[in-house]
Order: C-alpha cells, then sequence, then structure tokens
C-alpha cells in the first residue's frame, strides 16, 4: 500500500533529506587516498548527531554502520573497514538519517584522486539516468514508466542494468511501497498519485548486469569484478510534479562542480 504525505510531512521528510545532503557534502572533501572507510564513517555518525538527527542505517536490519560504503565493485551495502581507499577508486557512500519521525535517505559515487575515462563515463551516464527517471516520476505514470527510462538510457550507453536492488517508496520507515526498479515497460506498475515520496536509485555496472552477494550477509559486487556506480535521490510529487527533496548542490559546492541538473524539479531553488 502506498502511504501518500501531506505537504506538511513532506517539508518535514526535505529536513530529514537535506541533512543526509549536508552529510555527504561535508564527506566530499574527505574521500581522497589514504583515508579509511571507517574513518569516514566514523565523522558521518558525529555529523549527523550534531544536526539533530540520528543516523537511519545504524542497526536497520542489524546494519553495524552509519554508512554503506561500497567501492568499486561493490554494488551497494558495503561495510566500513580500515582498508585506505586508493587512487583511482570510486566509492558510492549511501547514508540514511531519521529526523521529526521521517527517513532521509540518498547516495552518491565519489572519485577517489584520478580515475580513469572509462569510469568517468560510468558515473556521469548513472547520474543522468537518474535526472532521467526523475523526469517521469508524475502524477498517471506508473513505475515501469520510471524503470524503462533508466534502463534504456543506461543499456544503450553499453552498460549493465543491476536487477535485484531497487529504489523504494520513504517515510516513517525505510522501505515503503512501492518498489521502484531500474528496468520496467512502460505503462506497467503502480500508478503514481499526489503525496507520493520515493527515494530513486540507477546501479548501474560496467559490465554484466549480475551481482553476487558476499558471506557478511551485506555487501554486493559485480559478478564480473567491473565498477559499479550508485546515485539516489529523495523525490516527492507535488503538484502531480517530481519535487527533489535531497540535493547533490553541497557536494557540488564543496568539489567545484557548477550544473543545474536539479533546478527543473524544485520549486523554489536552494540556497547553498
Amino acid at each position: 500500500m502506498i502511504i501518500t504525505k501531506t505537504r506538511e510531512e513532506i517539508e518535514l521528510m526535505r529536513e530529514s533529506a537535506l541533512i543526509v545532503s549536508k552529510t555527504l557534502g561535508m564527506l566530499a572533501t574527505e574521500v581522497k587516498p589514504g583515508v579509511t572507510t571507517l574513518h569516514l564513517d566514523k565523522l558521518a555518525e558525529e555529523f549527523i548527531r550534531d544536526h539533530g538527527a540520528i543516523p537511519g542505517f545504524l542497526g536497520l536490519y542489524d546494519f553495524p554502520n552509519t554508512l554503506c560504503m561500497s567501492p568499486n565493485s561493490q554494488v551497494v551495502h558495503g561495510i566500513p573497514n580500515n582498508t585506505p581507499l586508493e587512487e583511482g577508486d570510486i566509492i558510492s557512500i549511501d547514508c540514511g538519517t531519521i529526523k521529526n519521525g521521517f527517513y532521509g535517505d540518498h547516495a552518491y559515487t565519489f572519485t577517489v584522486g584520478e580515475v580513469s575515462p572509462e569510469v568517468e563515463r560510468l558515473l556521469r551516464i548513472t547520474k543522468e539516468s537518474l535526472y532521467i527517471g526523475i523526469a517521469e516520476l508524475k502524477v498517471n505514470n506508473r513505475v515501469g514508466d520510471v524503470g524503462y527510462a533508466i534502463q534504456k538510457f543506461t543499456e544503450d550507453a553499453g552498460y549493465g542494468v543491476v536487477r535485484e536492488l531497487v529504489g523504494h517508496g520513504l517515510g516513517r520507515t525505510m522501505h515503503e511501497d512501492p518498489e521502484m526498479p531500474n528496468y520496467g515497460r512502460r505503462g506497467k506498475g503502480k500508478k503514481f498519485i499526489e503525496g507520493m515520496v520515493v527515494a530513486i536509485e540507477p546501479m548501474t555496472n560496467m559490465g554484466t548486469h549480475r551481482i553476487k552477494q558476499h558471506r557478511d550477509g551485506w555487501t554486493i559486487t559485480t559478478k564480473d569484478g567491473k565498477p559499479s556506480a550508485h546515485f539516489e535521490h529523495d523525490i516527492a510529487i507535488i503538484d502531480g510534479k517530481p519535487e527533489i527533496l535531497s540535493t547533490f548542490k553541497y557536494i557540488n559546492k564543496a568539489l567545484g562542480i557548477e550544473t543545474d541538473e536539479e533546478d527543473a524539479f524544485r520549486q523554489e531553488l536552494l540556497t547553498v
């Protein structure tokens, strides 16, 4: 069952999402060669608590940390550890918070120093596919419209779209209806309605779409060991159209990136 939110509840969810956004923005300049993912995890937990929220992932389904940290061929759900990041790595950082009884949840794949042009392209296409999917999130469209748009764009670019892991509804619990696959058929699946809030999160592999789960019960890697990228936003349907509640603008400011990719999905632009 889809749980719609009032305008007031959506604004509370925006607060939760923006704490995640600010946390990722803080981490943006900390992601560099020699830094461990466990160190970044501790920084994130302190930052979230200092901003009046609690980590949304810590203890959720018994997950042991604040962040899911997934480098290189890890797709999602990587557990922070003491292995230093290396020049040329990429790392997906997925973060969740709880404030005012609502979850925020989004993710960004960072480069560690300089990466190859092939990896840069993987990240660019994956992030572009996120916005292509968001554009389909409007009243009377269906889940399959979002999945189809993401799948076509990424597969046309030559990449594998992960099937087993999906986006989801979001609210007072981390995972609500509907599931939001990154593949699908137009006109199929649940219909979008006013007041829905979902997390859309393309997970794109440089090679095969196939994945495998490791013995720790969490870590997911690509079947062929090639890199994977992951980007995620929280989006509400307001006045029939998608509005992004989270933002990459804190990351962009920290890294000196200029882009207007989010502007079409905001009724009021954020001051960063």
